[in-house]
C-alpha cells in the first residue's frame, strides 16, 4: 500500500518517560493507548513506521552509575528496560489490530526477534510496524543514537523525536526560562554549536552526515504525527540549511 504522506518510511524516536504519563515510574496504560493509537493512526495511511523506545521510566543507567554501578552493568539494565517498554507498545498496537515486529539489539529470542536489517526492512515493506528494543546492545550510547542508526540503516526519509513534554528546541530550557524562544527550524550545526541537548552530539552528527532531516515535536497532542506525516510544520525542523 502506497503512503498518502509526504513520506514513504520514517522512524519515530519515544522516551520511556512518553510511556509513564503522570506515574513518577513505570508504564501508565492510558498513555500507552494513546502513543499506540496515535501510531496506529499513522501507520492505517500506509507510511512505513520504525520505533525505537527509550527506557527513562523504568531505569537510567546514568543514575544508577552516581550511585557506584558499573557503567556497562547500568546501561545493559536500561537496555532491558527498553525492552520491556518495546513488548508492552507491541501488545498495545495488537490490541489495536496494527500488524507489529519487536526486534532487539540484544538477543532474547523468546519474546523478540533479533535484529536483523534486511528482515526489518522486509516487516515494514509487509505494512507491519517494527519496534527497536535494546538500543545499539552496547553500553555508553544512548538511545537516541540508536535512532539515529537505524536511521540511517533503514534509509528513513525523517527521523521523528518525540519528547515528553518538549513541543520543539529552544534557545534555552523553557521550563527554566519563560522567555525562550522556539526554534521553527534550525541546522544541525545550530545545534551542535549551541549545544541545544534536544538529542546527544552523536545523533545529530549521523543525521547531519546521511542526510536525514529531523523533526522534534510532542506526540500526545491529537493530530500532531498526523499533520508532521502530511507536510505541516509542527515542532522544530533540523536540517542542513535554512
Amino acid at each position: 500500500m502506497d503512503s498518502g504522506t509526504k513520506y514513504k518510511r520514517v522512524l519515530l524516536k519515544l522516551s520511556g518517560e512518553a510511556l509513564s504519563g503522570s506515574l513518577e515510574y513505570g508504564i501508565d496504560p492510558q498513555s500507552l493507548e494513546a502513543i499506540a493509537y496515535r501510531i496506529t493512526e499513522a501507520a492505517n495511511t500506509g507510511v512505513e513506521l520504525a520505533v525505537v523506545v527509550g527506557g527513562g521510566n523504568i531505569w537510567r543507567g546514568v543514575n544508577a552509575e552516581n550511585y557506584g554501578m558499573d557503567r556497562a552493568t547500568a546501561d545493559y539494565i536500561g537496555m532491558l528496560a527498553t525492552v520491556m517498554n518495546s513488548l508492552a507498545l507491541q501488545d498495545s498496537l495488537e490490541n489495536m489490530g496494527t500488524l507489529t515486529r519487536t526486534q532487539t539489539a540484544i538477543s532474547i529470542q523468546a519474546v523478540a526477534e533479533p535484529y536483523i536489517r534486511r528482515r526489518a526492512i522486509r516487516h515494514l515493506e509487509k505494512g507491519r510496524v517494527v519496534i527497536f528494543g535494546g538500543g545499539t546492545g552496547s553500553p555508553h550510547v544512548t538511545t537516541d543514537t540508536a535512532a539515529a542508526l537505524k536511521a540511517v540503516e533503514l534509509k528513513v526519509d525523517l527521523l521523528l523525536m518525540s519528547k515528553h513534554g518538549v513541543d520543539g528546541v529552544y534557545d534555552s530550557d523553557p521550563n527554566k526560562n519563560p522567555s525562550a524562544t522556539k526554534f521553527d527550524t534550525i541546522t544541525y550545526m545550530d545545534a551542535l554549536n549551541r549545544r541545544l541537548n534536544v538529542m546527544d552530539a552523536t545523533a545529530v552528527s549521523l543525521c547531519m552526515d546521511n542526510q536525514i532531516p529531523i523533526v522534534v515535536f510532542d506526540l500526545l497532542p491529537v493530530g500532531n504525527l498526523m499533520a508532521i506525516l502530511n507536510g505541516e510544520k509542527i515542532g522544530t525542523e533540523i536540517v542542513e540549511d535554512i
